[in-house]
């Protein structure tokens, strides 16, 4: 187990921020998760847990305890893969295409942790995680008691969980159980991937042409995080009632949308970024890309604060014109 105090957090997330806290505690194995449990539950100090930092903007040291995962290795029974949920979450795509599972192919090259997959309930181009997970394996911090938890009882919504929400900092997860399908069903409604499919002639893809095809998507509209710092998509897009989608609709001709359910529309929140004229401006040193509105950029020494002072600039500006609240994806310490 690693425990060091004063340390730098500028490796632990991906904006790039050089924040300190006061302790940095990390497990490699579920033994060690409950050690970790064990001080953090015999402390008054605040404590916060992070993954891979992708999805973490600070804005400040942290006076507390930052707690991370560093369990590795995945084993794999039939169409199950029990993974650490401190394996990169795109390892995991690429190895569950080595083993013909498949599910995972669109949640491509998305940043971030196992761990955190189970918290934020990743998903993109119409996939969401909480389609493969099956269990995850917890240590409970109060009682340093290991847990597990079935799909049912994570109240998975968008970009939603109870990890996330009401038990929110009172688990460590140490395993993520994900159940792939054994017969390849792609996901090509979603976005731009049957444009860049025909594009590249291809009618019927295969799972590891897909995953090419998604990865080929995101490399062209997303920053490098090691050249410009970024958490990748900043807001959720917001999903409104289909009477409010409508109205705007007709005020907006061709304003992208997707079906939630008979009752709901997810508006892209890029799309209404743009149309503030956000796309590829900087406020300072904060920025938002110029090929993707959704992504908030450090161009080079920006400070957690100012990315906020620029999210809320644009979250004003969406709600004068649209009239509909945007909100962080990112988590904001």
């Amino acid at each position: 187990m690693r425990d060091i105090c004063n340390y730098s957090l500028k490796a632990h997330n991906t904006f790039g921020i050089d924040a300190r806290c006061s302790r940095f505690l990390e497990y490699e194995n579920e033994q060690e998760a409950q050690q970790v449990a064990q001080i953090l539950n015999g402390s008054d100090t605040p404590y916060i847990i992070i993954g891979g930092g992708s999805n973490l903007l600070l804005t400040q040291d942290y006076e507390g305890i930052v707690v991370h995962s560093a369990i590795k290795g995945y084993e794999i029974e039939g169409t199950s893969m029990v993974c650490g949920s401190g394996m990169v979450w795109d390892d995991i795509v690429a190895i569950s295409l080595q083993h013909e599972l498949y599910g995972a192919e669109n949640l491509s090259l998305i940043p971030g942790d196992v761990g955190a997959s189970a918290v934020q309930n990743i998903g993109a181009y119409g996939v969401e995680v909480k389609d493969l997970i099956s269990t995850v394996c917890a240590v409970e911090i109060s009682t340093g008691q290991h847990r597990v938890f079935r799909n049912s009882e994570c109240g998975y919504g968008y970009r939603q969980s109870r990890f996330k929400q009401e038990w929110r900092h009172q688990y460590l997860i140490t395993k993520v159980c994900y159940e792939f399908s054994p017969v390849f069903e792609p996901h090509l409604d979603y976005g731009n991937i049957r444009a860049e499919l025909e594009r590249r002639g291809i009618a019927s893809p295969s799972a590891r042409q897909l995953r090419q095809v998604i990865i080929d998507i995101r490399n062209a509209k997303l920053p490098d995080p090691k050249v410009t710092g970024n958490a990748g998509s900043f807001f959720m897009n917001p999903v409104v009632s289909r009477d409010t989608y409508e109205a705007l609709a007709a005020a907006n001709p061709g304003m992208p949308h997707y079906t939630v359910d008979d009752c709901h529309e997810k508006i892209p929140a890029g799309w209404m970024i743009e149309q503030c004229g956000w796309k590829g401006r900087s406020l300072g040193r904060a920025g938002v890309h110029d090929k993707q509105a959704l992504v908030l950029v450090n161009r080079g020494g920006a400070t957690g604060s100012e990315i906020v002072n620029l999210c809320r600039k644009i979250q004003q500006d969406v709600k004068e014109r649209f009239g509909v609240d945007i909100q962080p994806e990112v988590n904001i310490i």
